[in-house]
């Protein structure tokens, strides 16, 4: 009992870790499909000139600041030199925007990243935005069909035929994903060295909205594999009862054949001893029947042979 109950539920437990594998997988890609932390890094911005607002991170140079701010044809000086006179910005960018800081006043500026794009590249990077959402369309439907088999199944052939649809929408929604996540990266790369020269990057490494998506792309495949293992383990092992029902049902098939071959052979030695019989019967019958005919008509001409020799000598006497 304690291995049945075992047995029993293991089959649940593998379809929970399945359906929350997926769940996982969903909540990852969009995150990371809506976010925009999947570069950053810095870039190298020159600094913008000192002035009664902004008095640090900014170019001072030499002089009256009045005559500086009248005189726009006077010469100013900066000793800075080298990386002194840049500013290295942070930024952070997504499948739609790319965010920068603003080094003028406090937060961030935006800008869309598609428009960022070189125009060789923004057939390629359309194509990875729409495969991100078939990706997660992809998940949406095998999330659904692994909480139908999870607490809707009715039968063990219902439960096999979601199980398979949810393995094949998981896998293809997987290789979407693989396929979108690889075609942002080129993007980017390429945007790196031709995008907008106030755009691109000192320095860059991969973000956390990145690591989502990959992250994703791995629940996603471990959830395919896991339900693909489920299903050929069911299938398996119905294919191995049917297998042991058909084998039993045709051991006791021919055992019932024997016993009515034995059956029948016992019956007809009895019948025919049993017509032997009668035919001896009938033979001994007819036999004394014959018999006791000839002994009768023996009897009756011997009393008429009698009776004519008494009838002569009644004649013949005077």
């Amino acid at each position: 009992e304690k291995n049945g109950s075992l047995a029993a539920a293991f089959p649940s437990l593998l379809q929970r870790q399945t359906v929350s594998l997926n769940l996982m997988a969903l909540l990852f890609s969009t995150t990371a499909f809506i976010t925009t932390h999947w570069c950053e890094g810095t870039q190298r911005v020159p600094k913008p000139s000192c002035g009664k607002e902004k008095k640090t991170n900014c170019l001072n140079y030499s002089g009256n600041e009045t005559a500086n701010e009248t005189n726009q044809n006077v010469v100013h000086y900066s000793w800075e030199t080298g990386d002194d006179r840049f500013l290295f910005r942070y930024f952070h960018t997504g499948i739609w925007y790319s965010c920068e800081e603003n080094i003028n006043a406090a937060g961030e500026k935006c800008r869309s990243f598609i428009d960022l794009a070189p125009a060789s590249e923004k057939g390629v990077l359309w194509l990875s935005v729409v495969s991100e959402v078939l990706y997660i369309m992809l998940l949406v439907v095998g999330f659904s069909l692994m909480c139908l088999e999870l607490f809707h199944s009715s039968s063990v052939i219902d439960g096999l035929k979601l199980n398979a649809f949810a393995a094949v929408f998981t896998v293809l929604s997987g290789l979407l994903g693989m396929v979108a996540h690889m075609m942002y990266t080129q993007v980017f790369q390429v945007t790196v060295s031709l995008g907008p020269e106030d755009w691109r990057p000192h320095s860059w490494d991969y973000g956390w909205s990145f690591c989502l998506a990959w992250g994703s792309f791995t629940c996603c495949m471990a959830a395919s594999v896991t339900t693909l293992n489920s299903y050929t383990k069911t299938v398996i092992e119905f294919r191995h009862k049917r297998k042991i029902f058909e084998q039993g049902f045709r051991e006791e098939q021919n055992f019932l054949d024997q016993e009515a071959i034995k059956y029948f052979r016992e019956r007809s030695v009895q019948s025919v001893a049993r017509s032997v019989e009668d035919f001896m019967d009938s033979a001994s019958l007819r036999k004394s029947r014959h018999f006791s005919i000839k002994v009768r008509s023996s009897t009756e001409q011997e009393e008429l042979e009698n009776f004519h020799v008494y009838y002569f000598a009644s004649v013949t006497q005077p």
